[in-house]
């Protein structure tokens, strides 16, 4: 079982070249950062944790910046999105930002991906919350079009251009693992578009149902990587048991001295897990 880290970089933090370093020096083989470009100052959509919205949310950095800057200072750490938020993205441009990555990092890029719960947020960006899930499943085909072919053309409901050129092309073939994060109702997204599911907290004991009817939506087995697990001895054995490819370790987001001792305690439970 792989153990990467997940969490929110933002400017109150530990910061990108501090965190990418330390993570590579513990043994971590990947990281996953969140996205969120704004917080509306008026909230009507419900906190899926249930209280307050943390104020993370509101500090998000860029997440494509983070991963190329903590690129510059790794070798062998996976960075990956947890996720782009992909209702809110123009896929050319995301399509060339995770290309782009891709290439600086010598072909380490993971898109994860969602469609988001934020209905404020995402209305921001000129989406109609009803119709994200088919605007996303457009948004990923024509991303990877992009990816994959030197002329590329999509045309569907809510995405279309006639032929255009854009590189870079991604390093890694056919493209960058797609990771698609949700509950159930995101399996025929994973189905149609995903190399992993991205399954967010999903305790063990739960996790096994869903796996089983995740291969039978797909019709094949999918990886399956979870994220901000909790790092706890207990959560680890289990995932191990189930045979879940990558767990993905909270790392709450704290100055640079805590987070390194945090890092120092995270990184003797994981040495216990890792294969």
């Amino acid at each position: 079982m792989r153990i990467g880290v997940s969490t929110f970089v933002t400017d109150q933090g530990i910061g990108p070249a501090a965190l990418g370093r330390a993570l590579e020096e513990r043994g971590f083989d990947s990281l996953f950062i969140a996205e969120h470009s704004h917080i509306p100052v008026e909230r009507r959509s419900p906190y899926p944790g249930g209280g307050e919205l943390p104020e993370i949310y509101y500090r998000t950095l860029d997440p494509f910046v983070t991963l190329s800057v903590i690129a510059g200072v790794t070798t062998r750490l996976l960075l990956g999105t947890g996720v782009a938020l992909v209702a809110q993205r123009d896929p050319i441009i995301t399509a060339q930002e995770v290309a782009s990555l891709d290439v600086v990092s010598g072909g380490r890029a993971v898109f994860g991906v969602g469609v988001g719960w934020n209905r404020e947020e995402m209305e921001n960006h000129g989406t109609d919350p009803s119709t994200r899930g088919r605007l996303v499943d457009e948004r990923l085909e024509a991303i990877v079009q992009l990816w994959t072919k030197e002329k590329a053309e999509y045309h569907g409901e809510f995405v279309n251009f006639d032929p255009v050129y854009q590189w870079p092309k991604p390093v890694q073939r056919p493209h960058p693992p797609v990771y698609v994060g949700g509950g159930e109702a995101a399996f025929p997204r994973i189905a149609a578009h995903g190399d992993a599911w991205l399954a967010n907290s999903v305790p063990p004991d739960g996790l096994a149902p869903q796996i089983e009817r995740l291969r039978q939506v797909a019709g094949r087995d999918v990886p399956v990587t979870v994220y901000a697990v909790p790092d706890t001895a207990e959560a680890l054995e289990g995932y191990r048991r189930l045979g879940v490819d990558r767990v993905l370790l909270y790392l709450p987001t704290k100055p640079e001295g805590e987070t390194l001792a945090h890092l120092d305690t995270m990184a003797a439970l994981a040495e216990r897990f890792r294969s």
